[in-house]
């Protein structure tokens, strides 16, 4: 993790507790900075304080629980005009009492989709991206399918639960994948799902996509994040120089490997577990492994504290479809 060497920096520990798909939340008193919006509890980080130090302290004076396990989950660096932030977020495992707003602020339980609703601090949002991401990340295979086929496929992925899903058709001409990203958007927005156009970024807002998949020569090729806060980048890495880059722009995730070997690149020598435990070790985006994958081997991945897995073949091919979906959720 990076050191904090800038005074002008605030170090926030920030807690995050769950319950069956819900998140708590809290609402800052209207006088402080960014005051009324609703946020992640913790605070501050004193000088010489480890971080969990820290976020134990906060949460027993916010919430009035004890921590008794944490892991960590992200850092968020955010400038705002007046001040930069780093939210060191850590995802609470145990506790025990009964989280309430103990200071007296306003606090609530709430779904990743009422979160939305309600106005955050810029600095949280790429924690509420990261926490909607699910466990399975679909790739298309429109060209392998035919068009028909793989709408029906999608469906039926759509229909067992199926939350994001990269439109990647590199054959594909412009006009045919511009007028499939319609259809696939149309059907996926209909569940609830999202979906990521590897293509230009400039495809998003045209399209009315969720975000940008960025392949390795895209990636490389940017100099700053190319989306908003609002929207979802992800990134293709295969190595260390990738990695940085995708970290570099404060990506939202990536998609590592290839881990075993795989029909859709045939040629190339998978990276095995070990290599791909070494690579994802610390990295600061949420990492899906890619290449060969199955739903048996979320275990295995979940080993390297990974998001979850990307899944071509492993999806579309298989004769139930929706258990497949429903394997990678439960894991």
């Amino acid at each position: 993790m990076p050191t904090i060497a800038a005074r002008d920096v605030v170090h926030v520990a920030v807690g995050i507790l769950t319950d069956r798909g819900r998140f708590f939340i809290t609402r800052r008193p209207p006088s402080v900075h960014q005051g009324g919006k609703w946020e992640f509890p913790g605070g501050k980080v004193t000088l010489g304080e480890s971080v969990l130090t820290a976020l134990t302290r906060e949460l027993h004076e916010e919430l009035g629980i004890d921590v008794h396990a944490a892991q960590p989950l992200m850092q968020v660096r955010h400038a705002y005009s007046d001040k930069t932030v780093l939210l060191d977020t850590w995802r609470v495992s145990a506790y025990s009492g009964v989280a309430h707003g103990r200071e007296g602020q306003e606090a609530r339980w709430a779904s990743h989709a009422e979160m939305l609703t309600l106005d955050f601090p810029q600095a949280d949002l790429p924690i509420q991206r990261r926490l909607w991401l699910p466990a399975l990340y679909a790739i298309s295979d429109c060209a392998r399918h035919g068009r028909e086929v793989f709408l029906e496929r999608l469906d039926a992925a759509l229909a067992g639960g199926l939350r994001l899903l990269q439109l990647r058709e590199p054959a594909m001409t412009q006009d045919l994948y511009a007028a499939l990203a319609r259809e696939v958007i149309a059907r996926c927005h209909r569940y609830g799902a999202k979906v990521l156009l590897n293509a230009d970024p400039s495809w998003v807002s045209e399209t009315g996509a969720d975000g940008v998949h960025l392949n390795s020569r895209r990636l490389m090729q940017m100099q700053a994040r190319p989306l908003s806060a609002t929207e979802f980048v992800l990134a293709s890495c295969h190595d260390e120089t990738e990695l940085a880059q995708a970290t570099a722009l404060g990506v939202d995730a990536v998609a590592l490997g290839p881990v075993a070997p795989t029909t859709s690149h045939p040629d190339v020598t998978p990276m095995g577990w070990n290599r791909f435990g070494v690579l994802c070790r610390g990295v600061a985006p949420a990492v899906y492994a890619l290449g060969g994958m199955h739903a048996e081997q979320l275990t295995d991945a979940r080993r390297h504290g990974v998001q979850g897995l990307a899944m071509i073949s492993g999806l579309w091919d298989a004769t139930d479809i929706r258990a497949v979906i429903a394997a990678c959720e439960v894991v």
